[in-house]
């Protein structure tokens, strides 16, 4: 019964070396790359929000599907406001109607023709009109939503044609332009660790790892588990990362830590 025991075999068996951070761009990896201190991270877009309706309308435009970019500034949603159009062309009509009253107030004023009281009145109701204009100019400019920012769609909530009520959501968006990671350290590499620090990920979907560098570092250190939030940020822009992918921070303590 000779032969090294397969125990023995698999002891034998020399420890794959970690693969080193390399340049600028994604590096792919062997299935034999070496297991690091497992600590997971998500990407995350720089800035997200949901748009939503703020007045009760029909929509008669969405010019963005999911998945498709726009540019800040850019309409996504408009609404059909032809009643709240009519409502301005009304409040414009009594506010020029209010306006004449003041005015041929003023001018029997002057020759001591109208009393104070009536005069107050026509102010008062001169002011009001005016009020109700600035109201619905404010209720039209809601009838279309510009983009805060350039990103992309990550949702439709919403379908041209529908009715919504104010604050409904239409659309789920991202600011892609920069993928963030947030994860949790221990809290003994705060020693070392700085804002700047560059590092490598390994994303799961791709299979590859990508430069990164620290942006923030959390302002307190949870007593329970010894640990620091912190948050980084992907350098440089490569296309075939999304939103949502995840995959495995590898970061080293320099030696000696």
């Amino acid at each position: 019964m000779g032969g090294t025991p397969v125990w023995a075999q698999a002891t034998a068996s020399p420890t794959p070396k970690p693969i080193a951070p390399t340049g600028a761009g994604p590096t792919t990896l062997p299935r034999s790359t070496a297991e690091r201190q497992e600590i997971r991270a998500q990407l995350m877009p720089r800035r997200y929000t949901t748009i939503a309706a703020e007045i009760g309308a029909k929509i008669s435009a969405i010019t963005v599907q999911e998945g498709s970019s726009f540019q800040r500034g850019q309409t996504l949603v408009s609404f059909d406001c032809s009643l709240q159009q009519s409502q301005l062309q009304k409040a414009l009509a009594e506010q020029d109607a209010a306006d004449q009253t003041l005015k041929s107030n003023l001018r029997l004023e002057e020759l001591n023709s109208v009393g104070q009281l009536e005069l107050d009145l026509s102010r008062s109701a001169s002011a009001k009109a005016k009020a109700e204009v600035g109201g619905n100019r404010v209720v039209l400019s809601k009838c279309s939503i510009a983009a805060p920012f350039s990103g992309r769609v990550a949702e439709q909530k919403a379908r041209e044609q529908q009715y919504v009520q104010a604050g409904q959501p239409l659309l789920d968006i991202i600011d892609d332009s920069v993928l963030e990671l947030e994860f949790l350290v221990p809290s003994m590499w705060m020693s070392w660790l700085k804002v700047g620090g560059a590092f490598q990920v390994q994303i799961d979907e791709t299979r590859k790892t990508y430069p990164a560098k620290f942006i923030r570092i959390g302002a307190r250190v949870d007593p329970v588990s010894q640990s620091v939030k912190v948050a980084a940020a992907i350098s440089g822009r490569f296309p075939e990362l999304m939103a949502g992918m995840s995959g495995k921070v590898l970061v080293s303590p320099p030696a000696g830590q």
